[in-house]
């Protein structure tokens, strides 16, 4: 039964992050193109509300709960797929952490340029376009993790 509840809560935790991240992007990307800096700074308000709500607490559940179900199956930390798992989860994390950062700078220039009434500064399309950037590696990541979570491949550790 814990095997099941564990199995049950890391899936829920893993579907919250590709579907936050997708969700967020698409949406991020798509009034990015409006270029109205009030549309823009309403998305960017929800879609940093959603990264702390949902993002963030799958980013805590998930090793807590990948512990756990592999202590419970009898998987030690050190099985290959599990230590390729942790490297991409931590190159998640390199790319995530700065993205919330960018995205709550672009909700603030969005906002500052809505309520002077003026266009959005330079600055917002170069840190767009890098939080766009950011995203490959990671979604990249995620998508690896999953796969290495249902083929558990056999991958010998050097050393």
């Amino acid at each position: 039964m814990t095997y099941f509840i564990l199995k049950y809560l890391h899936l829920i935790g893993a579907i919250v992050l590709i579907g936050t991240g997708a969700g967020i992007a698409f949406f991020m990307v798509m009034v990015h193109f409006t270029g109205n800096a009030t549309k823009i700074a309403g998305v960017a308000r929800i879609v940093v509300t959603a990264d702390f709500l949902f993002t963030a607490t799958a980013v805590v559940a998930q090793p807590i709960t990948g512990v756990l179900l592999a202590r419970e199956v009898g998987y030690p930390l050190t099985e290959g797929w599990i230590v390729l798992s942790i490297i991409l989860y931590l190159v998640i994390g390199a790319f995530w952490i700065p993205v919330v950062f960018m995205q709550m700078r672009l909700r603030d220039l969005a906002e500052a340029a809505e309520h002077s009434g003026t266009a959005l500064p330079p600055a917002y399309r170069r840190i767009f376009w890098m939080w766009f950037a950011f995203g490959f590696p990671a979604f990249a990541s995620i998508l690896g993790i999953l796969w290495l979570m249902i083929a558990r491949p056999q991958i010998p550790l050097v050393g």
